[in-house]
């Protein structure tokens, strides 16, 4: 096993890298700066489209009842579900990719891949007889774009000395996780007309409330695939490997540390959050407002901003918690979930439409602390892992909270099916983040803590 401070051999100007040491302030200044930060940059281009492609079933999935697709509402929640299910397991498979591939290889590979749920569901959409089954192997397949994190974020951690990686991993992060937004902005526009004149096929009528309308929705999923082409190729062409090599094995290291599960645990309540939060978002304001009453609010017109929200505060909150300490931003983050959680269930079962912006803001106010916790988080692992170990456990601790798309759309489906409101499933995550509230403040944040970061 190789180690970033050890020159390898290989050509210049192939895969790898020949040394690295970002620690070094001389190499950094001379040569790693600008090799990192063109990194990143590039990584952070793919990383945006893969969270389109995670998320952008879920901007469909409200509109396929009204094109003819005889679902009930248990499965579209089903179908929200699969993303999340797949990417919390192909994040799994990222976490060790890339001490055994390299950047390059890796983002470039699982970039293209990302072409094949959008061209899939852009066929789907255009024949409501679509099989069930085949709507759900689409929606795991768009877990391709959830995987991703979970080696472009360890890459990136290589790339950057300590003092930087609060601030890279959460510019990273943020604008990856604007996918998730930009995915539900785009989406109600993007269908309402025929991209390409009919080459990507024709319109769909879409009937709500007794009125129709002209739909184009595979343009929701085609849109991306040019961008997926040209990121995949740009990868390919300008990214090189950091010279950390290790095989499956050694990276298992990690699961011996209980600093590990800790991590995980505070990354669960803050990305597992933020992603299931993102995934059911639109589904709940259908189900909670625009059902029960008439001209309830289009979930469409909403749903961006909570992940919009969310990804503007990690941004912010990266050089916050390089500057006072993630440990602490990690607290800030739990306490404003547990209120907001609580929050949010005086309006889950509304009797007018007068408490949808009620609702809407504590839901804003969960996608606001989830970012903060989000970036913290990021913060803390390289702290308290050496580069390796901490690449592996960024991987390790993304993956496992990307089951939130399909854990948040399961429990929400099942709450609103046996009690008839969500309120449930909200108390639950603040019994759920009160516990993290204090495992952060044991390990990290109180002084004396054993690993203080």
């Amino acid at each position: 096993m190789s180690t970033a401070s050890e020159p390898t051999s290989g050509a210049k100007g192939g895969t790898w890298i020949r040394e690295w040491s970002p620690e070094d302030a001389a190499f950094w200044e001379s040569t790693g700066k600008a090799i990192a930060w063109r990194t990143l940059i590039f990584t952070t281009f793919s990383l945006m489209l893969a969270f389109f492609t995670w998320f952008f079933v879920s901007a469909i999935v409200v509109k396929l009842q009204g094109i003819g697709f005889d679902l009930t509402n248990e499965q579209l929640f089903w179908l929200t579900a699969m993303p999340g299910l797949a990417g919390g397991t192909l994040r799994i498979v990222h976490t060790f990719l890339i001490p055994v591939f390299g950047t390059r290889t890796t983002v470039t590979v699982s970039t293209l891949l990302l072409a094949i749920p959008c061209i899939g569901w852009g066929i789907a959409v255009q024949n409501p007889d679509t099989p069930f089954g085949v709507l759900m192997l689409l929606a795991f397949l768009a877990g391709f774009g959830g995987g991703n994190f979970s080696s472009f974020m360890p890459s990136t951690s290589l790339f950057f000395p300590k003092r930087l990686q609060g601030t890279a991993l959460a510019i990273q992060a943020g604008i990856g996780n604007f996918g998730v937004s930009v995915a539900q902005f785009v989406v109600p526009w993007i269908i309402g007309f025929a991209l390409f004149g009919s080459l990507l096929g024709g319109s769909q009528t879409f009937t709500k409330e007794g009125q129709t309308s002209a739909l184009w929705l595979q343009n929701a999923a085609y849109i991306w695939v040019p961008f997926i082409l040209l990121a995949a190729l740009l990868s390919m062409i300008y990214l090189r490997s950091v010279p950390v090599r290790a095989t499956v094995r050694e990276q298992t290291d990690i699961f011996k540390n209980k600093h590990t599960w800790c991590m995980t645990s505070l990354y669960i309540m803050t990305f597992g959050s933020f992603s299931g939060f993102a995934a059911i978002f639109p589904l709940l304001i259908k189900e909670v407002y625009t059902s029960k009453f008439e001209g309830g609010p289009d979930p469409l017109k909403y749903a961006f901003l909570g992940p919009l929200v969310g990804a503007l505060v990690r941004i912010l909150f990266g050089p916050i918690s390089d500057k006072i300490g993630g440990a602490k931003v990690t607290m800030f983050s739990a306490i404003g979930l547990i209120v907001c959680a609580i929050g949010v269930t005086f309006y889950t079962n509304p009797t007018s439409l007068d408490q949808f912006p009620g609702f809407v803001w504590f839901m804003l106010g969960l996608f606001f602390f989830c970012g903060a916790g989000n970036a913290s988080t990021f913060k803390q692992m390289p702290m308290i892992f050496e580069p390796r170990q901490a690449a592996g456990v960024i991987g390790w601790t993304s993956a496992i909270a990307a089951y939130g798309p399909f854990i948040f759309s399961v429990a929400v489906g099942s709450c609103l099916q046996s009690f008839g409101t969500a309120s449930v499933f909200f108390y639950s995550v603040a019994v759920f983040y009160l516990f993290n509230l204090v495992l952060n403040w044991w390990f990290y944040a109180r002084g004396g803590a054993e690993r203080p970061c």
